[in-house]
């Protein structure tokens, strides 16, 4: 089983679709965004400075087991982030809760890297500025915001759905 699982990874991997997460400041947060990646096979980059203390063991600790199954990076800050050779495979595409954009009438490509926001804060201007898209999530009424790693899943699933990475997780 766990041969399965790992080529199945391997495979979703190959379409690289990312996800990254912009100086997150829950470690609770990261560790499920962890878990997301993990099991949707795309990898993780870390966009730090985080909010709290991100050693080597907390992140292992955030991980739990799926540490192993997780491709995650940190970046050491946003410039550093951008210089990365994962920008250079696709865009930018900003999950945030003003886009203008909902998910579902976004059309999402294999190299896009979906980035999220701080949990207390957002994103700084420079993210804004780099992003060359912004989607957000359709809620209900009223509603202020989904959880970080809550959204980047909502968001990753349908950016694998629209690019078949879904159906390669099976495979």
């Amino acid at each position: 089983m766990a041969a399965r699982r790992q080529a199945s990874h391997l495979s979703v991997g190959a379409l690289k679709l990312r996800l990254a997460l912009y100086q997150p400041d829950i470690p609770q947060n990261l560790g499920a965004a962890i878990r997301v990646a993990a099991c949707f096979g795309v990898g993780l980059e870390i966009i730090e400075p985080c909010g709290f203390p991100l050693t080597d063991k907390a992140l292992k600790r955030a991980a739990l087991d799926y540490g192993a199954l997780a491709q995650v990076e940190r970046r050491a800050g946003f410039k550093d982030f951008l210089a990365a050779p994962p920008r250079q495979a696709g865009r930018l595409v900003l999950v945030e809760t003003d886009a203008i954009v909902t998910l579902d009438r976004f059309v999402f490509r294999p190299g896009d890297t979906l980035i999220l926001g701080r949990e207390s804060a957002g994103v700084a201007d420079e993210v804004l500025e780099a992003a060359q898209a912004s989607v957000r999530i359709p809620m209900a009424r009223g509603a202020r915001s989904l959880n970080v790693a809550v959204a980047a899943a909502v968001a990753l699933a349908e950016a694998l759905r629209q690019t078949g990475g879904l159906s390669r997780l099976e495979a």
